[in-house]
Parts: C-alpha cells; sequence; structure tokens
C-alpha cells in the first residue's frame, strides 16, 4: 500500500483487419477514431495545474534513487514523488520508505514483483488520479531524465495535454551514448513515425507529463505494453483522441550507476505491436479512401449541377 503524506509539435491516427493470430492481436487495440477524438472536447487544456506528481517506477536502484528525488525536490520544490518499487531485491524499497519518512512530499507504492515498466506507470498513474493530482510526470530513477529540466515539461503542459520530453528535436541531445544506441533510437523513432503518421519525433521517450484530464480520457485498463512500446502505445492514443500532444527538448544522460533494463524481449514486443498498429492504422486509410472518393465525387456533381432562377 502506498505510504501517504500531507520549440513544440502537435498531433491524427488509427486501424483495420488481419486474419489469423495478427488479426486477433490487432482487435485488442482501440479503432473507434471518430468516436474517442469527441470525448476530447471535453478535456481542457488552460485549467490551471498546481498539484504535480512525479511517478517513479525503481527495480534495483537504491544508489540513484536518493540522488533523483534530492534534485527533484530541489528543482521543482512544490511536485510530490512517487516511488513505485516492484520489491527490489537490492532493497530500493527500503530506501524509498526512508526517503517518504523525512519528507511528507514523498511516497511510495511497494509492489509484489517485478512486473513490467508499464505495469508499474499504470499503478503510478492511477494512484496520482485518485489522490486529485493535476499533472502527472514520468521520470526513470537512473538519472537519464535531468529534473532541472522539468519546468520545461510543465510549463509547455499549461497548452497541452501531453508533453514529450525529446531527445531528437532541435535542441535535443543524448549523452554517453554509443553511436549504435543512437541509431537505433533515431531509427526506431522513424519507423515509428512512419508506419503510425504520428507527427512526434521522440515517441519512444520516457521523460514526459499528463494532465490528468488526458489520462482519464485516453483509460488505462486495456493497456497491456511494456517498455519502450508503452510510451508509444500512450502517445498514439493520446493523438488517438485527439489530445494535444508538444514537444520540448531535453538533454538525456546515459545512466552512471547500475544496468540499463533495455533488454531484448523489450525491443522484439515493441517491434511487434509497433508493426501491428502500423497495420491496423494503414488498413484503416485503405478502407477510408472508396468513402472520400465518393464524397469529391458528390462534391463535383453538385458544383456542375445548373442554378435555376425564376423569371
Amino acid at each position: 500500500m502506498p505510504r501517504r503524506r500531507q520549440p513544440q509539435h502537435c498531433s491524427p491516427l488509427v486501424c483495420g483487419c488481419v486474419a489469423g493470430p495478427l488479426g486477433s492481436l490487432l482487435h485488442q487495440w482501440p479503432h473507434e477514431r471518430n468516436a474517442l477524438v469527441s470525448e476530447a472536447n471535453e478535456v481542457s487544456t488552460t485549467a490551471p495545474i498546481v498539484r504535480v506528481l512525479v511517478c517513479i517506477p525503481t527495480y534495483n536502484e537504491r544508489e540513484n534513487l536518493p540522488l533523483v528525488v534530492g534534485r527533484i525536490r530541489a528543482s521543482v520544490p512544490a511536485a510530490d514523488v512517487l516511488v513505485v518499487d516492484d520489491n527490489s531485491p537490492d532493497g530500493t524499497g527500503a530506501v524509498a520508505d526512508g526517503l517518504a519518512a523525512d519528507d511528507p512530499q514523498v511516497h511510495v507504492l511497494h509492489r509484489p514483483g517485478k512486473q513490467g515498466l508499464g505495469v508499474a506507470y499504470l499503478a503510478g498513474f492511477q494512484w496520482g488520479l485518485d489522490e486529485g493530482y493535476d499533472a502527472i510526470v514520468e521520470m526513470d530513477a537512473d538519472g537519464s531524465h535531468q529534473p532541472e529540466q522539468l519546468h520545461r515539461l510543465l510549463e509547455a503542459l499549461e497548452t497541452a495535454d501531453l508533453v514529450i520530453g525529446s531527445r531528437w528535436v532541435r535542441g535535443g541531445s543524448v549523452v554517453n551514448w554509443p553511436l549504435h544506441r543512437k541509431a537505433l533510437s533515431v531509427g526506431g523513432n522513424l519507423y515509428t513515425r512512419a508506419l503510425l503518421g504520428m507527427p512526434v519525433h521522440d515517441a519512444t521517450a520516457g521523460y514526459r507529463a499528463y494532465r490528468s484530464s488526458a489520462l482519464r480520457v485516453i483509460g488505462l485498463r486495456d493497456i497491456a505494453s511494456q517498455g519502450y512500446c508503452f510510451q508509444v502505445d500512450l502517445t498514439r492514443r493520446s493523438i488517438a483522441h485527439g489530445l494535444r500532444v508538444k514537444e520540448v527538448p531535453i538533454t538525456f544522460v546515459e545512466r552512471e550507476i547500475g544496468d540499463s533494463k533495455m533488454s531484448g524481449d523489450i525491443m522484439r514486443e515493441s517491434l511487434q505491436r509497433i508493426t501491428l498498429w502500423g497495420l491496423h492504422h494503414r488498413a484503416d486509410q485503405l478502407r477510408r479512401v472508396p468513402q472520400q472518393v465518393s464524397a469529391r465525387a458528390s462534391a463535383t456533381r453538385s458544383d456542375r449541377e445548373p442554378t435555376w432562377h425564376r423569371l
């Protein structure tokens, strides 16, 4: 149970039909774009943001966590912090409890075991929504995301529903990444952008801020994706719902302590799901072509009809 203490770019997307096993997986994802966009009208992007929660999933981050939490509290003193720990074997949960005991703005959500990044964030999001926060921020526990740049995301969120801290827009950068890591990230984002038709340069970014109203519209119950794929999933859902998405430049710094959580399984899941979403999106585009052609033909015939005037 949780411990309680009291430069930018915007964005459309979605679906189709494939037979066999791929088809059954495709239909797990939303494809009612017209209905979804109407819901976005209920989301206010001008309501003041007073209460901010920074959500930090952890697994074996006992050395990094105190440093990151300290930097957050120094950079944005008004923000609260929620540590979502997956029963880390190295005792990260106990470290988090100590931080919470010393600071009423730090909270801890203990989970029984390692269930993946996406599930951890969803648990944190739900906790933040239940507690009435106006905005919820995703941030890594390893120091890759600079808390000193959090103000950029929050300032942009004043006129947006989702703000992505982007490495690949003008002014963004990556520190201490080898060339192959940069190529993999840039290539993956280009693939995602081309396949899903999203005007977002860094859909896999994990430093982002959501309005709570946007998370309620997106809906959290049917999200099953993990890893970097989780970030792409929430981005595409935001765009499909007609929400305002912005990117601001950030500096991503490779972790100095501990090991990266990136794995082959995460990469395979991302490739598979993004490809399936892309097939769904392109199939939906093809399905709409006859309707668009018919509408244009009807408009042309209407323009050519003579107008009769009574003499």
